[in-house]
């Protein structure tokens, strides 16, 4: 029989929201891990490994009619990463960094059942108009966005304004490629409500 109960091993309200978007019925389970890797470790495959990481954190005790979901975001300029910001002045540096520039957001997605898991990574390259110190002063403080990986929610108001275009999933840089994700979702068994219709 297939799973589902779905778990969602985040706190991200950004994830949560796409979920209930989706019309999926979910429980959030925190995972306690650190978000730690490997320092030889290519850049990319960070996201994926840190993906893995929560899921076997959070699934070490999963029912039979469970799927977890777990995910990680990190936006990348070139090689570099830059994930969530440590102070305030950080998540200015993040922005002046990024300020006229394209950069990838890559977020890995790891779904685990009691008999096998699976792990993806979804690619959406951004790119940012020149921003102006104003800008930035009044997007950090209004927003204050110390809980999003290079500083910013292609949601918010810095999105509004500041990105002149994406190539790839709008939904990838706000944390869970829903898209992609209900692809993945249906190879184990599981259909989003109404999926009657063929997606």
């Amino acid at each position: 029989m297939s799973p589902v109960k779905i778990i969602l091993a985040s706190q991200s309200p950004r994830r949560q929201e796409l979920l209930h978007a989706l019309g999926i019925e979910f429980k959030v389970v925190v995972p306690e891990v650190e978000e730690t890797y490997p320092q030889d470790m290519p850049s990319r495959k960070v996201p994926a490994f840190l993906s893995n990481k929560k899921a076997d954190a959070a699934g070490a005790f999963l029912k039979p009619d469970e799927v977890l979901i777990a995910a990680d975001s990190l936006v990348f300029l070139k090689n570099r990463i830059l994930g969530k910001p440590a102070s305030i002045d950080d998540a200015k540096q993040m922005l002046r960094t990024l300020s006229g520039r394209v950069h990838d957001v890559i977020t890995g997605v790891t779904l685990k059942t009691c008999e096998k898991q699976t792990t993806f990574s979804e690619l959406t390259k951004v790119t940012f108009r020149v921003l102006s110190a104003e800008m930035i002063e009044f997007y950090i403080n209004k927003f204050q966005p110390l809980d999003k990986a290079g500083a910013y929610g292609i949601q918010d108001w810095i999105g509004y304004v500041g990105i002149e275009k994406i190539n790839g999933c709008f939904y990838n840089v706000m944390g869970l490629p829903v898209s992609r994700l209900v692809r993945e979702l249906k190879k184990l068994g599981i259909e989003i409500p109404n999926e009657k219709i063929r997606i």
